[in-house]
């Protein structure tokens, strides 16, 4: 039985649109517990998590709400830090996207702690590798990624104890579209592995979540990023930052599928669904299928060697 906590983190805090902070009630309201109990889970959810208002103000040095956002991730960090250590899966509902830093250091704390390979499988639109030098907007959602690998402010690089929290070479974005001129050479700079959609249009998804996943194996914890911009607004429309020309329903079904295969999917971020955007919760109930073909939802049984 797998021990899954859900962790609510309704804030827009990091976000150019307001409006996730209903992310977490939309998704229980499309019965996210129902369906991860129906394969079988030990669900808690521990409720929501409480922090600073969106003041809606502009970027100070680069940076949006830059106090507000340390404040949300050192509160969630801490959350995922006490499911991990009581051997539960964290699944972060968000919320934006910066939450990441949070709950990401987390992970990188644990893994550190328990002698575990980390992979982090960011399955997004966006790059999310600004800096306060490239960013043309200061939102700290278009962050994570370069605050995780040590680039940012020391109240968001540091969290997990080690500066960076994540190397690199243990990220794997997949279905970006949209990348800032300046996070383009920054993403090149730094060894990003990167299959965008040209890549996903050229070999496929399913070449492209084997090369994602290789290297993982029984010593690794798999995190999972999930930004529901990933998914093409045709089918995805309740997300703030929406992008033209992204995966399939089935692509995105085949993305988490795959990643359900590999059997060390350890913790996952659950993000950017705007309910206010959305279209009779479409997005979020698309969020709960998603979440059911991680947990190993399929039209046929299907038995793998190392089961």
């Amino acid at each position: 039985m797998e021990k899954v906590s859900l962790i609510g983190v309704p804030t827009d805090i990091g976000a150019s649109t307001v409006g996730c902070r209903l992310g977490p009630q939309a998704m229980r309201v499309a019965g996210i517990t129902r369906a991860l109990e129906a394969f079988g889970c030990d669900v808690r959810d521990t409720g929501d998590l409480a922090g600073p208002a969106n003041p809606e103000q502009p970027p100070v040095n680069g940076y949006r709400h830059l106090p507000e956002v340390a404040e949300w991730n050192r509160t969630l960090f801490h959350a995922v830090a006490t499911e991990l250590n009581q051997g539960r899966m964290p699944i972060v509902l968000g919320g934006d996207h910066c939450l990441a830093i949070g709950s990401i250091s987390a992970v990188a704390q644990h893994c550190r702690e328990v002698g575990k390979t980390l992979r982090v499988i960011w399955v997004d639109a966006h790059a999310d590798f600004n800096t306060a030098e490239l960013t043309p907007s200061g939102n700290i959602h278009g962050m994570p990624v370069a605050c995780l690998t040590g680039h940012g402010p020391d109240e968001l690089t540091s969290l997990s104890g080690e500066t960076p929290a994540v190397r690199a070479d243990a990220i794997r974005q997949i279905g970006l579209r949209s990348v800032d001129p300046g996070e383009k050479r920054f993403l090149y700079e730094q060894g990003i592995e990167v299959f965008d959609m040209r890549f996903l249009d050229e070999i496929g998804m399913r070449e492209t979540m084997q090369r994602a996943l290789t290297g993982v194996d029984e010593n690794t914890h798999v995190h999972l990023s999930l930004d529901l911009d990933f998914v093409d607004p045709a089918i995805a429309p309740g997300v703030g930052t929406p992008v033209q020309g992204g995966p399939t329903y089935r692509e995105a079904h085949l993305c988490m599928e795959m990643i359900a295969d590999c059997g060390r999917l350890a913790s996952i971020d659950l993000v950017e669904l705007n309910p206010a955007l959305d279209l009779r919760n479409a997005t979020a109930k698309l969020a709960v299928d998603l979440i059911e073909s991680l947990f190993g939802k399929s039209t046929l049984l299907r038995i793998h060697e190392d089961a």
